[in-house]
């Protein structure tokens, strides 16, 4: 979606390589960002170190010249129970989720203070206390609610120097290899959305003032909605399914 609005985009994430549990890799990804009309640079890149970001943030500087948006898109999810999770699964998603998002905002906040419109977007959920949250998959739950702690911090310890930080999170479940592979399988999938939703609310944002636009907690239908687009059906992977609301919401 930003490329096809002339975006130069930095694709950073582990999938070098073919994994048989995901849809290509981050230079396929770079691809199609080219095709659409993008320019693209593909960094492997794990955000569980820290002096991969800072590679990466350098490396971007070195190829474009700055950084108006970041991203924080990358996330580990377990939905064991307390007393069946592993200590190594709890540890990952806090260090992708939690410690990720934190480190890579960080390094790249010093580059988006010196942009004309400078915007974080994270996805992650809206902030709810409700104990039913939280009794279900506890260390998921804490990992994606300190994400979007991180965007409230973020947004507010920033707001001086007119960064947008805000997150994202889709009303319905979204057609990916998450919900293919670890949440619903196939049957789950005619329930969902396609990421064209996500991406169409993702760009209204980020082509919003981010100096007005900050320490929000969007919804993707409700953006939507609010730039006047009410006919969601062509989102639908099958339209005949009914919905299944996301897991937050």
């Amino acid at each position: 979606k930003l490329a096809a609005e002339g975006a130069n985009i930095i694709v950073g994430a582990k999938s070098a390589e073919l994994d048989p549990r995901l849809e290509g890799t981050i230079y396929t990804a770079a691809e199609e960002i080219e095709k659409a009309g993008g320019r693209a640079l593909a960094l492997k890149l794990d955000i569980r170190f820290e002096e991969q970001i800072n590679e990466a943030v350098e490396q971007a500087m070195q190829k474009f010249g700055g950084i108006d948006i970041l991203v924080n898109n990358a996330s580990a999810i377990n939905l064991s129970s307390t007393e069946q999770i592993e200590s190594k699964k709890f540890d990952l998603m806090q260090s992708i989720n939690v410690r990720g998002t934190f480190l890579m905002s960080k390094a790249c906040i010093p580059h988006l203070r010196k942009s004309a419109n400078p915007h974080i977007l994270t996805l992650s959920p809206p902030l709810n206390m409700d104990p039913r949250w939280f009794k279900q998959h506890l260390a998921y739950t804490m990992s994606k609610y300190g994400m979007s702690m991180v965007t409230m911090g973020l947004a507010g310890e920033f707001k001086k120097d007119k960064i947008g930080v805000n997150s994202l999170w889709p009303k319905t479940t979204i057609a990916t290899a998450a919900v293919q592979n670890l949440l619903g399988g196939e049957q789950l999938i005619q329930r969902s959305r396609t990421t064209g939703i996500v991406a169409d609310a993702a760009a209204f944002i980020l082509n919003r003032p981010a100096a007005e636009c900050t320490g929000n907690f969007f919804v993707d239908e409700d953006v939507l909605t609010s730039e006047g687009i009410t006919d969601f059906a062509q989102y639908a992977v099958n339209g005949e399914k009914r919905l299944m609301q996301d897991l937050f919401l």
